[in-house]
């Protein structure tokens, strides 16, 4: 298996399908062979089934063609290109087509598919994950660990610095290999979509061989460096730090042609050389790609990026230039033994790191002044006051121009483009500060504190350790969520819950009952009441008897005595006229008092908005 392959399935696994199959038919069931078939079986066979599934074989056979035939017809022929191709065949003999699609088509994978193949992958998948960010872990911060220790004395009088550094000498092992590789692969290939008159290379074969020079200069340093801590080697620091100077002059030479760079348009260019670019030779190409940078137009976001490219060279300058003044200092403290203080020595330093902070805020105020000229009422300004401030005078051939007020588009970019040079000034301005507190330590520890060495590394520890400790809860806590869990229990303790209260009761009682009798219309009732009377005499009386019952009570109106009720008993009799006594005596009572409205303060007033019946 190849080792792209098996570092693919050992990072990779938990993404893919927790069954390790595709479903539907594979791509040698399609083809009718077995998985070890050979490249002239696949072709007997990808002929044998074009034609069975070619959708014009079909026809001719009188068969109706439907777009699953051919579908199925196109995965067929995508099968055999598979199949055919040695490189692509062993990839998907080991990962399936779902992996091989994800590998040869990144961005085509469903998100969601591999975050449910995730959500339901081993445990043992989502360790590989872990380990392989712990091993991230280890390799970074295990070399400063070990330098720390050694400088302590904790690990002891005989250890040797070349065994302390055998992490970096791996590294260096890497990264050697890197640049060997990159260098042995030749030229880049030139795109079809791109003529030929037009291809540049754009890592033509001299930048590698200067990559690969100057860190073979930070090997080399590093192992003088190494010897002369051990005293392998009596050589005196200067020389020691000969491939530091050479290291810095190489990516000197590279900022200082960036800082020359010109960023001319299309129309420029070719003004400038006196030809068409597609009129140009290679060589010229070449020429022009080194010293121009071409943009469309002196506006938009490619210029701007072209702007601080520029602009970061000239920083890397400053650091560059800092960085040797350093260690000039540090040379001349060590080997004339001059005793100068450690604070004077690291001062190039610290002065670097206030011309970072400075540039990032220089940066951030001239794109202001630039937003402020194209939209003075985005930061409160009046335009047509040209003294009213800094930022609010023209030049003098603009003053005569009228300004075209920009869209809404462009407000929301330029809002954007001062909000993003602000966040990098701040973002520059604490890393610069948390820089220069790590020097402070350091520089304290080597004038004798008495703290460990470990401190200088603690905060960087600390922060990784934070990061790993997250991963792992991201990378093992994470599971899938059935959204229909727990439903039945909810609708359980709703039933008992109303079951409870009384409410669904009769509804249940009326639901489970088979027989249904609809309410009585008010002639029936008269008839139903009849006959529960009728029924009620024979069943208590015990004897037959030829009596008809009593009819129902009922009413009728008399102009002067008003409803008089007729077949009433006795006691209805009694029970009636007292209702109607205590009617006329309220009714006195009230005409003879006035009535007084009080208002009640337990009713709270109801205003207008809230009898609005919407």
């Amino acid at each position: 298996m190849r080792y792209d392959i098996a570092f693919f399935l050992c990072c990779c696994r938990s993404f893919l399908s927790s069954s390790g199959r595709d479903e539907g038919e594979t791509f040698y069931e399609l083809l009718g062979v077995s998985p070890k078939a050979s490249h002239d079986e696949l072709k007997r066979a990808y002929k044998r089934q074009s034609l069975l599934m070619h959708p014009d074989k079909l026809a001719q056979k009188g068969q109706s063609v439907t777009p699953a035939d051919r579908d199925r017809f196109t995965r067929m022929r995508h099968a055999y290109e598979v199949l055919s191709d040695p490189r692509r065949r062993e990839t998907y003999d080991a990962i399936g087509e779902r992996g091989m699609k994800w590998v040869e088509e990144p961005l085509s994978v469903d998100p969601q598919e591999l975050a449910h193949n995730f959500a339901t992958s081993s445990v043992v998948d989502r360790s590989k994950i872990f380990a392989i960010f712990l091993g991230i872990y280890v390799a970074v911060f295990l070399l400063p660990v070990l330098v720390c220790l050694t400088a302590d004395g904790t690990l002891g009088e005989n250890v040797t610095w070349a065994a302390v550094l055998a992490p970096l000498w791996v590294w260096d092992v890497f990264i050697l290999f890197y640049h060997s590789r990159v260098i042995l692969m030749g030229p880049i290939k030139r795109p079809d979509h791109i003529p030929e008159e037009e291809w540049v290379d754009p890592l033509p074969m001299w930048k590698r061989v200067m990559a690969m020079v100057r860190f073979a200069c930070l090997v080399l340093f590093q192992v003088l460096l190494a010897l002369r801590l051990d005293g392998a080697i009596a050589a005196p620091w200067s020389v020691v730090f000969i491939p530091m100077y050479l290291w810095d002059v190489i990516a000197l030479r590279r900022k200082i042609m960036l800082t020359r760079i010109s960023i001319v348009t299309h129309e420029e260019l070719e003004l400038a050389i006196g030809k068409k670019i597609g009129e140009c030779t290679a060589a010229e190409r070449g020429e022009i790609h080194r010293r121009y940078i071409v943009v469309p137009t002196k506006s938009g976001s490619l210029y701007d990026s072209a702007c601080r490219l520029r602009d970061e060279a000239r920083m890397d300058i400053i650091r560059i230039l800092a960085r040797v003044t350093f260690t000039v200092l540090l040379v001349l403290n060590l080997d004339l033994g001059a005793g100068w203080s450690w604070w004077l020595v690291f001062l190039p330093i610290f002065a670097m790191a206030g011309c970072v902070v400075g540039s990032a805020f220089g940066s951030f105020a001239k794109t202001q002044s630039e937003a402020v000229k194209k939209d003075p009422a985005m930061f409160g300004l009046d335009p047509s006051d040209e003294d009213g401030g800094t930022y609010s005078k023209m030049d003098e051939n603009k003053q005569g121009e009228e300004k075209t007020p920009l869209s809404d588009e462009e407000k929301d970019e330029l809002k954007a483009k001062v909000a993003q040079s602000a966040y990098r000034a701040v973002g520059t301005c604490f890393s610069q500060c948390f820089f220069i507190l790590i020097m402070c330590v350091l520089i304290g520890k080597i004038e004798g504190a008495s703290y460990s060495s470990l401190v200088i590394i603690s905060p960087f520890l600390a922060a990784g350790g934070i990061i790993l400790c997250c991963l792992a809860c991201t990378i093992f806590c994470i599971s899938e969520v059935d959204e229909n869990a727990g439903m039945a229990e909810f609708d359980t303790a709703v039933d008992r819950a109303a079951a409870a209260s009384g409410y669904g009761a009769v509804e249940n009682e009326q639901a489970n009952s088979s027989d249904y009798t609809p309410p009585a219309q008010a002639d029936q009732q008269n008839d139903i009441s009849v006959a529960v009377t009728m029924e009620s005499g024979v069943s208590t009386s015990g004897t037959t008897t030829s009596s008809k019952s009593k009819p129902p009570p009922s009413s009728i109106w008399d102009p002067e005595r008003g409803e008089v009720w007729q077949n009433m008993t006795v006691d209805e009799e009694e029970h009636k006229a007292e209702s109607e006594r205590k009617e006329e005596e309220i009714k006195a009572a009230h005409e003879r008092q006035p009535v007084i409205i009080e208002e009640n303060p337990s009713i709270n007033s109801v205003t207008s908005s809230q009898c609005d019946l919407d």
